[in-house]
C-alpha cells in the first residue's frame, strides 16, 4: 500500500462507460452492477450515473473509464477520471 493512500484513506473506485460529454472537462459515467432482487430472487442489472472530472478532456462517449472519488469539484461532480 502506498503512503499516499494510507495518509488520506481508501478512495472509492468504479469502472463504467462514458454516457455523455457535458462540457469542457466533464463527463457522465454510467456504472452497471448486478444484484439479486429482494423479493423475486432474480438477478437484476442496475445502473447509476456519476458526473466526473476529465482533466485531459480525452474521454469520448462509449469509452470504458475508471473513476475515483474526490473532493467536490462542482455542484454535482464528486468523481474524477483516472484511466
Amino acid at each position: 500500500m502506498s503512503t499516499e493512500t494510507e495518509k488520506r484513506g481508501a478512495r472509492k473506485v468504479r469502472k463504467g462507460v462514458v454516457a455523455s460529454k457535458m462540457g469542457a472537462k466533464s463527463v457522465v459515467v454510467e456504472v452497471s452492477y448486478r444484484e439479486i432482487h429482494p423479493l423475486y430472487g432474480k438477478v437484476v442489472t442496475r445502473t447509476k450515473k456519476y458526473h466526473a472530472h476529465d482533466e485531459d478532456d480525452t474521454a469520448k462517449v462509449g469509452d470504458v473509464v475508471t473513476i475515483m472519488e474526490s473532493r467536490p469539484l462542482s455542484a454535482t461532480k464528486r468523481w474524477r477520471v483516472v484511466k
